[in-house]
């Protein structure tokens, strides 16, 4: 016989009802964002460690195939998109640029126009704006490709031809993106450097174009060189790796290929803000 008191049972279960402590809420979700950001993490290495030993064993490999598609998504990334970025490099020059030299002529310090174009354009504001470009425009593309070939069922059937879909689909991405990407960050530069110097023409700053250029020289230094092209290059490799990550790495449904887009967006921004961060690290102590 059950000699439980039915108040103490009353109270268990309404105690049972009740919703967590807020810290036992709070804990629970900080855990779950820990799970799911280490889970990406570690599909992410995965992946691009896969990526990387298909080039390093397959890039030779059916050349007649990859290295056209290669160039395909060189031009797709980089020349058809060269006229936007040349525009945004001159209104970039123009406006932000062109509010320093405004204000480096009223204090009368021309002279620091050279390092501060080196230190503001080529250090930072030329690769990681470039990186942010290519990804809004190319970087969603390959989500919505992949993802919708793999919802489709294509990369199975790939698979079924004995056909590496990485090798055939991904190399080639990663590849030209990162050519792209560099290409790309070169041009923005010069457009940025030479309207910000129109900019200082049109407002009567006292320097002649000889004097500009002698500046900016003096103002580089060959790590410069070295870093932006390992920077731009690497933003390629990070964005393709990623949005390709979340368009094939996963079973997708149609209807599931914008939030994997939203999801390798915000990745890829994050990531590249963390590595421009590693690189300004890096040269502030090299």
């Amino acid at each position: 016989m059950d000699e439980r008191n039915p108040d103490t049972m009353a109270t268990s279960s309404a105690r049972a009802l009740l919703p967590a402590p807020p810290s036992l809420l709070y804990a629970d979700r900080m855990g779950g964002v820990v799970f799911r950001f280490w889970a990406t993490v570690r599909g992410l290495a995965a992946f691009a460690l896969i990526i990387f030993g298909v080039i390093a064993t397959k890039f030779g490999a059916a050349r007649d195939v990859t290295f056209p598609a290669i160039h395909k998504e060189q031009a797709r990334t980089g020349t058809q998109v060269l006229p936007m970025f040349l525009f945004i490099s001159a209104a970039l020059g123009l406006v932000v640029i062109g509010q320093t030299i405004s204000w480096l002529k009223e204090l009368g310090a021309n002279s620091l126009l050279g390092p501060i174009m080196v230190a503001v354009v080529v250090r930072e504001l030329g690769p990681l704006l470039t990186a942010m470009l290519v990804l809004a425009r190319s970087g969603t593309r390959n989500v919505i490709e992949l993802g919708t070939a793999r919802a489709r069922g294509e990369v199975e059937a790939l698979e079924a031809l004995r056909i590496d879909p990485i090798h055939y689909l991904v190399m080639p991405r990663v590849i030209g993106m990162a050519m792209a990407v560099f290409s790309l960050t070169i041009y923005f530069i010069l457009g940025t450097l030479a309207s910000g110097y129109l900019f200082a023409f049109i407002n009567n700053v006292p320097l002649r174009p000889d004097e500009y250029v002698q500046q900016l020289t003096d103002a580089l230094r060959g790590l410069d060189f070295v870093i932006l092209a390992l920077k731009s290059c690497l933003f390629g490799v990070v964005i393709a790796v990623i949005t390709c990550y979340h368009g094939l790495a996963q079973p997708l449904r149609l209807e599931e290929v914008p939030r994997a887009a939203i999801h390798a967006v915000a990745q890829s921004v994050v990531a590249c803000v963390l590595l421009d961060a590693a690189f300004t690290i890096l040269y502030i102590f090299a």
